[in-house]
């Protein structure tokens, strides 16, 4: 029988997981995360891969592309504003890596949604909106938490017969 998991070193794990999710869009210091779950770097890249199956890295870019295939199915973006808003700095590192997760390229991706869906957010809107949390108010207190995101479109309601229009 094995030893039990360490359940403070899997929630440290965890925020750490968290805290790239929510700050997908920038720069990731893989040494100030081990820190703040109290690991060296590379004991840290080593626990997160064994915990996610995935370095830190890679998690971070797999979940930058999981953001851009949104924005491209949804918005009308440019597939380079598209690189850029999901925090890559490169377009060539962003269509190569965007290439190898989903099997196409981002302007393949992006031309293959926009023939199966509605019309996307005009990209004014979607720069509006700026990053993709807001901050709500509880009992006074500020908290972050996600912003709803529109993902499918809205259907419109069945009326009956006898139903009021008003």
């Amino acid at each position: 029988m094995g030893r039990p998991p360490d359940t403070t070193r899997l929630a440290s794990l965890r925020s750490a997981r968290d805290l790239i999710d929510r700050d997908f869009a920038t720069a990731v210091d893989v040494t100030a995360l081990a820190a703040r779950a109290g690991y060296s770097r590379y004991h840290f890249i080593r626990a997160f891969r064994a915990a996610y199956g995935a370095t830190p890295g890679d998690y971070l870019s797999r979940r930058r592309v999981e953001r851009a295939c949104e924005l491209l199915r949804m918005a009308n973006l440019t597939v380079t504003e598209v690189c850029f808003l999901v925090g890559f700095s490169s377009l060539g590192s962003f269509s190569s890596r965007f290439s190898e997760l989903t099997g196409c390229s981002p302007s393949e991706y992006q031309r293959r949604a926009a023939g199966s869906g509605g019309p996307p957010v005009p990209g004014c809107m979607v720069l509006m909106w700026g990053a993709p949390h807001a901050t709500k108010r509880n009992r006074g207190e500020a908290t972050d938490e996600v912003a709803p995101v529109a993902s499918a479109r809205m259907e419109p309601t069945q009326r009956t017969e006898g139903e009021d229009r008003t």
